[in-house]
């Protein structure tokens, strides 16, 4: 196969067949890359940018145009009335963060109908870390629909959902968990749900992991806020920090006041010479989207012909690029992620162990050779250590170096006497 790394002919063979199973997925996810490519070319061409667009600008940054008008892109991308996208949000849980305080007010109530959320916004609402400054220590109320066998339960997110509930919350993809990712349609079922029962409820989506994905984003379908972040998806591969809130201006706006301060909003905010790299990011995006879904797509094919349990199965329907793998135990779990490192670009020499992660409940083991520390568009794999023992795999900036780094952690595996269907 190739005369760079050395890979057990078995496994070669098996990533042929993988590859082949996987002609028909491959064929859907260009057409998608393609229509999202071209609606964001448009909205580039419709904006008029320019390298005049990329002067960076210092200090209170005022009249930033490339800043206002990448604001602008991303909204008629996203089919949004505003956009609020810079490069000082700091990850997406920061994002999340300043969308949920800048709409949310002390005797609200916000419901999150996907189950409980991502770890790392427990802190935020305040399931846990008390006396942080959560949104529960200003007085938010905090409440959650359970899951119904994996899927929104519609029925009980019609009943939970009154006058006083403020806001509605759904995370898109799965987290840590092995729920499927919502696609758009399933979003779509839930808003008409919620605003049949409350017309004026806030329906707010998590959307990272899912940009670009479908050829529809949540605000098309009734999503009244969303929120990503800038190193997963939604920038590329080539933006280096930040992430974006997009939706009604008037909830646009109140998050831009959390994120300066009352008054001042959008209006300020120095870009420090991000503008020219948050442009090309959401240029390269639905490409290197489209490569991290082949990537997950295969991923899935080949690991599912050695046995084991995939989800979702290499030929589903996907919502966000995030791929499980059930491998069983934890040795064959930290060997996976130690033969992604090892075909990493950056840190190859890196072997992952597990370690006491901020924001985590349980110890987590973590491959991510990237370019941009902590980039899930770019590969990694990661997981808890605990039972099923599950890896998450997200991203890869190129189908090719991707699939390679799969062949070395199936190789990894092999070495060690783990590696089931061999």
């Amino acid at each position: 196969m190739t005369p760079f790394f050395k890979i057990d002919s078995r496994i070669e063979t098996a990533a042929d067949n993988a590859l082949n199973r996987c002609k028909e997925q491959f064929a859907d996810i260009e057409r998608i890359t393609e229509f999202n490519q071209l609606k964001v070319q448009k909205a580039f061409i419709d904006n008029g940018i320019s390298e005049s667009h990329f002067v960076s600008s210092t200090g209170y940054g005022y009249g930033d145009r490339g800043r206002e008008t990448l604001d602008k892109v991303w909204a008629q991308v996203l089919c949004a009335e505003d956009a609020l996208v810079r490069h000082n949000f700091v990850c997406g849980t920061h994002t999340l963060s300043t969308a949920l305080f800048g709409v949310l007010r002390p005797g609200d109530t916000m419901l999150c109908v996907t189950g409980t959320p991502y770890d790392t916004i427990h802190g935020v609402i305040g399931i846990t870390g008390e006396g942080m400054g959560s949104l529960k220590d200003f007085g938010v109320k905090y409440e959650e629909v359970p899951l119904l066998d994996e899927k929104p339960d519609l029925e009980a997110i019609f009943n939970a959902v009154n006058i006083d509930t403020t806001m509605v919350y759904i995370q898109r993809s799965r987290g840590y968990e092995l729920r499927p990712s919502l696609t758009i349609d399933e979003i779509e079922k839930i808003v008409k749900t919620a605003k049949s029962k409350n017309p004026k409820v806030i329906v707010m989506v998590d959307n990272c992991y899912g940009e670009f994905v479908e050829k529809r984003e949540p605000l098309e379908v009734g999503a009244d806020l969303i929120a990503g972040s800038m190193i997963k998806n939604a920038g590329g591969g080539i933006a280096t920090t930040g992430g974006y809130i997009a939706g009604r201006h008037d909830l646009v706006e109140k998050c831009s006041y959390r994120l300066t301060t009352p008054g001042l909003g959008k209006e300020v905010g120095a870009t420090l010479s991000m503008n020219r790299e948050l442009f090309m990011g959401l240029f390269y995006a639905p490409h290197t989207v489209g490569e991290a879904l082949k990537s997950a797509v295969f991923i899935s094919a080949l690991f599912d012909s050695f046995g084991y349990a995939t989800t979702p199965k290499y030929n589903e329907k996907r919502a966000d690029i995030v791929q499980s793998l059930g491998l069983e135990n934890e040795e064959s779990l930290v060997a996976f992620c130690q033969g992604v490192q090892s075909g990493s670009p950056v840190d190859s020499f890196v072997l992952p162990e597990p370690w006491d992660m901020p924001g985590y409940d349980s110890k987590v083991v973590m491959a991510a050779g990237a370019f941009t520390l902590g980039s899930s568009i770019e590969l990694s794999a990661d997981a808890p250590i605990r039972e099923p023992f599950y890896a998450w795999i997200q991203g890869g900036l190129n189908f090719h170096s991707a699939k390679i780094c799969a062949l070395l952690a199936a190789q990894q595996m092999l070495d060690k006497g783990l590696l089931k269907g061999i």
